[in-house]
């Protein structure tokens, strides 16, 4: 099967399994692991932020992370097809008593002017205080896309003293795509996330950065959640190597995505737009295809192709580092047949 579903179906490679058996470990619950230990400071260094916390997944780093800038009854503002308001299961109202807002834009884009008319300073006890904004870079349902307002609403919270969590997931692939250091995104927010587990190959793992004072917090708060962990080193010393290793391929991944695009766009013409992918991610509209998901997911998958449906007409489509380019060919033409 060519499995494009997502880019966290890779598997570790030889190289990275070698690292992992042949980790130095400790216990990071006592901050005893030397190969977690240096895992942080080295994502922490590369997204320009004092500190780093190693995390089980994504969602607990996003937690984590917005926890750590919204109190108990406070409002994060996002997008509304975020991930930490579409894909994390109410987590921020159900863990940390945070309520969202959210504004809504073609590609899952900063929508500066609604943000403006969003934002509530402390009207008094009638009303929820804003107490961040979340962005989301690269957009996962918007695509795969860049946010390109990200510093012009960076300089505006920074004016308003309103701190910025980035949900940094695909963060890598923002850099690569832009040719910008990750450190020029990452920096501008209090608190942001990047995962190693997406396009950079790992098997498991997020990291969360921010100041010594925000990163001890947030923990605390992992132990709380139970999320505390022993000697995994042998988890961040995939990590370690996917950060060394893995980075600049992802431009691998985002011609296989342009390629598949383009295909898929001759084939059904309107259901993408190639110029307009940016990164690893595809997301095609069937709706005037007269196919549903649930047909294509099905079709395709009997042809021995993996894809899922994001949305009632949406259909995504992720390339990764276990997916040749003639292997994304191969998805493209059969995908093709089936929604021209």
């Amino acid at each position: 099967m060519i499995d494009l579903r997502s880019d966290t179906v890779t598997r570790p490679s030889a190289d990275m399994l070698a690292a992992m058996t042949s980790a130095p470990l400790g216990d990071d619950v006592y901050g005893e692991d030397p190969t977690v230990n240096a895992l942080e400071e080295r994502v922490a260094g590369l997204l320009g932020h004092e500190a780093g916390l190693f995390t089980v997944t994504g969602s607990l780093a996003n937690i984590l992370g917005v926890r750590s800038l919204v109190p108990p009854g406070g409002e994060v503002l996002c997008e509304a097809s975020a991930h930490i308001a579409r894909a994390e299961l109410g987590a921020h109202a159900a863990v940390s008593g945070v309520t969202t807002r959210t504004w809504s834009a073609s590609s899952g884009q900063i929508d500066l002017e609604q943000i403006r008319a969003l934002i509530a300073p402390d009207l008094g006890p009638y009303f929820v205080v804003t107490s961040a904004v979340s962005v989301e870079n690269t957009h996962n349902f918007g695509g795969g896309s860049i946010q390109h307002g990200y510093d012009v609403l960076a300089d505006e919270l920074d004016a308003r003293g309103i701190p910025l969590h980035l949900d940094g997931a695909r963060l890598w692939n923002a850099g690569v795509a832009t040719g910008r250091p990750v450190a020029s995104f990452a920096s501008r927010a209090a608190a942001a996330s990047v995962c190693l587990s997406k396009g950079l190959g790992a098997p498991v793992g997020s990291v969360l950065v921010g100041s010594v004072e925000l990163i001890r917090e947030a923990r605390i708060w992992r132990k709380r959640l139970g999320a505390g962990w022993r000697q995994a080193g042998v988890l961040a010393a995939a990590g370690l190597y996917a950060v060394e290793h893995n980075v600049e391929r992802l431009a691998e991944d985002h011609a296989n995505a342009r390629a598949i695009a383009e295909v898929l766009a001759d084939a059904a013409p309107g259901s993408v737009k190639p110029d307009q992918v940016e990164t690893n991610i595809v997301v095609a509209d069937l709706a005037a295809t007269g196919r549903t998901v649930a047909e294509v997911v099905a079709g395709a998958r009997d042809a021995g192709v993996l894809i899922g449906g994001v949305g009632a007409t949406q259909l995504r489509v992720v390339t990764h580092l276990d997916a040749s380019a003639a292997d994304c060919r191969t998805a493209a033409e059969i995908l093709a047949r089936l929604i021209g």
